[in-house]
């Protein structure tokens, strides 16, 4: 109260104002630029431009090998142009050879030979989804499958045998192959993750020393008469697949495509559906976000890692079973893995350890694998620069802080420590107000 010593009374004190903040309000983003922020700060986005860095240097690659560019180098300086046409023509002619030889082939006489080639891409991607899916859904849980290739050894070993030593009806046959492959993998991947619960071992040593332990278990049994070794043959090699095991194919005779590709589709959508939408796929998630917090959640740890081993062992059997019911009927050796087990890592590294990031990764590397053999049949361009695009990707996806220098694209931890920085000038305007 204020006393007016002029009017002989009092009246009341003016309202006190809130002070103002002296700094201006962050406007918010609009909606296009929150847009934009997602899709530069996306691992979508990331994994597609890894992929065209890769093919870049891949092209670089195959002009420096190319023995037209060679020729043209030496006379740069008189005739510069011939240069620059000739790794135009290098590098165009490899990768138009590459998508004839994978997607659509413009020079077949037929649409029924032009399409071929997606075929042969989906054919080669069965196995590698497949088994992708299985290193992806051991990386949801924290861990680290590195046994692609033992557990497609094993499941190799079981589906065969019951295909040519068994005889079933049809259907039956292939069912029962399916399952005993299925099975084989599944038991070959517990173990680690049994070993992993009960005694803490690691299961990247683990699975790696039960590679080297199914190749030469395989290999032995390949060699002994009355187990996987054909009747009379001294080669390490099977007998040719009973007709009733092996999978139909989906398209006829002059195609590749089999059954198994079928079988990817469903497991990727298993998979997508355990991880997403079952409780079995929370716990799945906790454990790999913090096992901690997910044991004082209740959470069993411990069941968690041999149940998603054994899910994962299946998944990788299942390429295993696809080589020897759908790719190689004629008998199998100890080489049937054909380094799937290892390029399945690529493929979910890639795919972001996704269901359908896995597939379509598996899609992109089946489709190097059948458009590499048509650029060195057609172009001269060595196989093996297609082995190091594909380990290209797998750097520039294992970067991402590089592949967003290179394209100038925001970081989204540079712009969070802009916000809070932001935000801690205002709330130290504030104080500094109140205090006044």
């Amino acid at each position: 109260m204020s006393v007016d010593l002029t009017a002989g009374g009092t009246q009341p004190d003016p309202p006190i104002e809130p002070r103002k903040s002296t700094t201006p309000e962050t406007a918010e983003p609009s909606k296009w630029h929150q847009t934009f922020l997602k899709i530069t700060q996306g691992n979508a986005l990331i994994s597609v431009l890894a992929v065209f860095l890769a093919l870049l240097v891949g092209g670089i690659m195959i002009a420096f090998t190319d023995p037209t560019v060679q020729a043209a180098s030496r006379y740069f300086f008189a005739r510069p142009g011939d240069l620059i046409v000739a790794v135009w023509q290098s590098v165009t002619g490899a990768y138009i050879a590459l998508f004839q030889g994978s997607i659509y082939n413009f020079g077949a006489p037929t649409f029924a030979r032009a399409i071929r080639p997606l075929t042969e891409t989906l054919t080669f991607a069965t196995p590698l989804i497949a088994a992708g899916l299985g290193v992806a859904l051991a990386f949801r849980v924290g861990m680290f499958n590195i046994g692609g290739r033992g557990q497609m050894l094993m499941a190799s070993a079981a589906a065969g045998w019951v295909a040519f030593s068994l005889d079933l009806p049809w259907g039956i046959h292939m069912i029962v192959a399916l399952v005993a492959g299925l099975a084989a993998g599944a038991l070959w991947a517990g173990i680690a993750g049994l070993l992993k619960a009960r005694t803490g071992a690691h299961e990247v040593i683990v699975t790696i020393m039960l590679n080297y332990i199914a190749f030469y278990f395989v290999s032995w049994m390949l060699r002994t008469p009355g187990l996987l070794q054909a009747p009379g043959s001294n080669n390490p090699k099977t007998p040719a697949m009973a007709d009733t095991a092996v999978f139909p194919l989906l398209l006829g005779d002059q195609y590749n495509l089999h059954f198994g590709f079928v079988l990817t589709i469903l497991a990727t959508i298993l998979v997508w559906w355990i991880i997403s939408r079952s409780s079995l796929g929370f716990k799945f998630r906790a454990v790999g976000e913090n096992p901690h917090a997910a044991r004082v959640a209740g959470i069993n740890v411990k069941s968690m890692y041999v149940y998603a081993m054994l899910i994962a062992g299946a998944l990788v059997g299942l390429a295993g079973v696809s080589q020897v019911l759908g790719t190689i009927t004629t008998g199998f050796s100890a080489d049937i893995d054909a380094g799937i087990g290892f390029d399945a890592i690529t493929v979910a590294l890639l795919g972001r350890s996704t269901p359908w990031g896995t597939f379509a990764a598996g899609i992109l590397f089946g489709a190097f694998k059948a458009g590499g053999f048509a650029m060195q049949a057609g172009e001269g361009v060595p196989i093996e620069i297609v082995t190091v695009v594909q380990a290209l990707i797998v750097l520039f996806i294992a970067a991402p802080p590089l592949v967003r220098t290179i394209f100038f694209l925001p970081s989204p931890e540079r712009d969070q420590r802009k916000r809070d920085k932001a935000r801690a000038k205002e709330l130290k305007a504030e104080m500094m107000g109140v205090t006044k």
